[in-house]
């Protein structure tokens, strides 16, 4: 017996990889929310009040089997007491902002709060703003080889 197909039992490749990265996504955002949540030392059901969002339906999201829209992540992150858009970058909505090692090691960092990295981020970023624009203006200078004075203490 021949068996026929229609070629919907046919998945190419491509799709597939881009299902399982979905799917991928939809896993990370549920554990980076159950993380935040832990820390914060909130209930699922106190967040699920919080955010206006089913006890049931955030569980879904928690465990990686529901993919949460823009809008139910925003109402997470404000319940959260995060941005936004940390829960955007994790889910995939928004990329990642460059910045290097530096940058992801903040990022990945569980310690700090949401606040708190995008703090040090400013810092990091300002830091670096101000040094490209100090090479372009002074090369060759020596003026970061200097030690930075203590302080000065008469007797």
């Amino acid at each position: 017996m021949d068996k026929q197909t229609d070629g919907h039992d046919r998945i190419p490749d491509i799709a597939r990889e881009q299902v399982a990265k979905v799917a991928d996504l939809g896993r990370d955002i549920g554990q980076y929310i159950r993380q935040q949540r832990s820390s914060a030392k909130i209930s699922l059901r106190q967040l699920s009040k919080l955010a206006g969002v089913s006890n049931p339906y955030l569980s879904q999201i928690e465990r990686g089997l529901r993919k949460p829209s823009a809008e139910i992540l925003q109402q997470i992150a404000k319940g959260l007491r995060i941005s936004a858009e940390a829960l955007y970058v994790q889910a995939g909505i928004l990329d990642l902002p460059a910045g290097g090692p530096v940058s992801d090691a903040i990022r990945a960092d569980t310690v700090l709060s949401e606040r708190q990295k995008q703090i040090l981020l400013d810092v990091y970023e300002s830091f670096r703003r101000e040094n490209a624009v100090g090479q372009s203006t002074v090369e060759g200078s020596d003026v970061d080889d200097q030690p930075i004075a203590g302080p000065h203490t008469e007797e």
